[in-house]
């Protein structure tokens, strides 16, 4: 049995890998803005619930102080900021660059006496970083930029190991399963595998990166090959 503390982990991919996980008999917390989401969410699968904003640094470490051991650490939290350079809105960037480049480290930073050798942390990036598109100004920005986070991490928590997770189209998510069925039919056609990733493609991913004590400072991509289209 592991200790995992899922971070954005009441939607999307971070709710999918918090049941799996949960379902194997781990103890899980998982986080979201709202507390009583976290709490009512983690309930429904026998995990436990906190509130943290990645956008709000500063109260993060207060946030995880009763939150013990950590085996496994997935950092989920994302935000779909629509921001063009021609239309900039300064205020959305900020929040995103805040929640992914400082929120991630300040996790982490605030975990780190109850992280131990054996622990391994995987963060969560985007294929945005390698195919903008309109809109993705600072999303392609801040995914890159994780890498640079994971390979800092990598080496000043070694033998901590960290991973990133880009996901490319996640057809059966929340965000794209809104998307019109001529938009998904396109993205299927571009994409070598013909078919789009899923939920569960993403939570194998995440859970490899885990598990494998080889692994460290890796970024895997789960797209079925759609840079390639």
């Amino acid at each position: 049995m592991s200790n995992v503390l899922v971070v954005g982990g009441t939607s999307g991919i971070g709710l999918e890998f918090a049941r799996t996980r949960a379902g194997r008999g781990d103890e899980v917390v998982l986080t979201s803005r709202d507390a009583h989401r976290a709490d009512t969410v983690a309930k429904e699968f026998g995990a436990r619930g906190i509130a943290l904003d990645l956008t709000r640094p500063l109260e993060i470490a207060a946030a995880v102080a009763d939150v013990g051991r950590v085996d496994h650490l997935v950092i989920a939290g994302v935000s779909r900021d629509d921001n063009k350079v021609t239309e900039y809105d300064i205020g959305a960037a900020l929040d995103l660059v805040t929640l992914k480049l400082v929120g991630y480290t300040e996790v982490v930073h605030a975990l780190r006496p109850r992280l131990h050798d054996d622990s391994a942390v995987v963060l969560f990036g985007g294929q945005a970083k390698e195919r903008p598109y309109p809109g993705a100004t600072t999303v392609a920005t801040v995914n890159a930029g994780v890498r640079g986070l994971m390979n800092s991490l990598a080496v000043e928590l070694a033998p901590i190991r960290v991973n990133t997770v880009h996901p490319g189209v996640v057809g059966d998510s929340p965000y794209w399963q809104a998307k019109p069925d001529k938009v998904l039919a396109t993205l299927r056609t571009e994409t070598p595998t013909g078919r789009l990733a899923t939920m569960v493609d993403v939570v194998d991913a995440v859970d490899f990166l885990l598990r494998n004590g080889s692994v460290n400072a890796v970024e895997l991509t789960v797209d079925g090959g759609w840079l390639l289209g």
